[in-house]
């Protein structure tokens, strides 16, 4: 699991810079920012499928659909919980403040990380 967390992390990291990247470009071209950030979340999404899919959880073969379906489930459960821990920080005085930012990324990331290892790509066992 240990393995699969930092593979996951990495991607994660790979997927952050692609889509600042897809953000200033589309920004210095004109678009504005919803659509540079709209473009930016679909293809990272593409992208974390593909690379998770692949190196974090070592699927191989034809895609199932169903996987890309529950994919899509879980960022929607996962950004979801990212929300809700937000919220509760604002709640707490942590408003618009880094700190609540960070706890909501890392709930993201965990519930995203689990959610694919047991329901997306279902890995079963894997080595230490």
């Amino acid at each position: 699991m240990l393995k699969s967390g930092v593979r996951f992390g990495l991607v994660g990291l790979a997927n952050t810079l692609v889509g600042l990247a897809i953000i200033a470009v589309l920004l210095r071209a004109g678009a504005g920012d919803y659509l540079a950030n709209a473009a930016s979340y679909s293809i990272g999404l593409c992208l974390s499928f593909v690379l998770n899919r692949a190196w974090t959880f070592g699927q191989r073969g034809p895609v199932a659909g169903i996987e890309a379906r529950r994919f899509v489930i879980v960022f929607v459960l996962s950004y979801g919980a990212n929300l809700a821990v937000l919220t509760l920080m604002r709640g707490i005085g942590f408003g618009e403040s880094l700190i609540g930012q960070g706890a909501g990324m890392v709930v993201y990331s965990v519930c995203f990380f689990l959610l694919s290892r047991r329901y997306v790509f279902r890995v079963e066992a894997e080595s230490a």
